[in-house]
């Protein structure tokens, strides 16, 4: 969502391409800030130093001023207000759809997502500057609860019921294990692209290879799958330029 490809999801779940994602807290974030605002061009080997004392934040060679995160804040303070209510949890992809409603930002990947009911899962919501406005909203609403195990039944149940599963993974990390970790009761994704420029040889989740998650089951062992080694922003534009073809 930071580095380029916001633009391509967006389109996929415009068209419909997909039928559920699962995604990092960052990835909500930025698809959020980059609605209102834009990020800057930077380089890899810039002094960082003298970038945090100018409140810029490096990602790569994206920068992201400390002002993107000020105007998240803004945005999720009232609608954080508008949804709590002390009866009621939330699960991740609720609340992410609860964001997407409240906030109703026609250029936002989750409202597109929302509008399409494509669900969009994230295990790990906490990690990111969301979980940071939620620890600031929990101190004078301490009941105010993310049930992240909550939504295990609405994913498995969307794993469960699909005659066919393919999963397009772009990068690794937790947002991987929890698609592959998630088709185990149902003998494994039926085929799968990982995209990624991580290594095998450290016995990393991100840079474990498809055949690894065959000894798992949880890619099946007659799953058509393949691992493509490269920079996400060149080879994933490149695999759906065929696809709309």
């Amino acid at each position: 969502m930071a580095s380029g490809l916001r633009g391509l999801f967006k389109d996929l779940a415009r068209q419909k391409l997909i039928d559920a994602v699962v995604t990092t807290g960052g990835s909500i974030d930025h698809d959020i800030i980059r609605a209102y605002n834009t990020y800057l061009l930077g380089s890899f080997d810039m002094m960082d130093e003298q970038l945090h004392s100018q409140d810029i934040n490096r990602l790569g060679n994206i920068l992201i001023p400390n002002s993107r995160y000020e105007l998240l804040e803004q945005k999720l303070k009232p609608v954080l207000n508008m949804m709590y209510d002390k009866s009621t949890s939330y699960t991740p992809s609720r609340f992410i759809e609860g964001l997407a409603d409240k906030l109703n930002e026609q250029d936002m990947f989750i409202k597109i997502a929302r509008d399409n009911q494509i669900p969009v899962f994230c295990p790990s919501l906490t990690d990111s500057a969301i979980g940071l406005q939620l620890f600031f909203f929990k101190q004078d609403h301490p009941d105010f609860m993310i049930d992240s195990a909550g939504d295990l039944k609405r994913l498995h149940e969307f794993t469960l019921n699909s005659e066919k599963l393919g999963g397009l993974i772009v990068g690794g990390g937790v947002s991987k294990h929890h698609l592959i970790g998630s088709t185990l009761l149902r003998g494994g994704l039926d085929y799968a692209v990982y995209l990624t420029t991580a290594s095998e040889f450290d016995g990393s989740l991100s840079g474990a290879r498809p055949k690894e998650a065959k000894s798992w089951g949880k890619i099946n062992e007659k799953a058509r799958a393949v691992s493509v080694y490269g920079d996400a922003t060149i080879t994933l534009p490149i695999i759906l330029n065929s696809v709309y073809r």
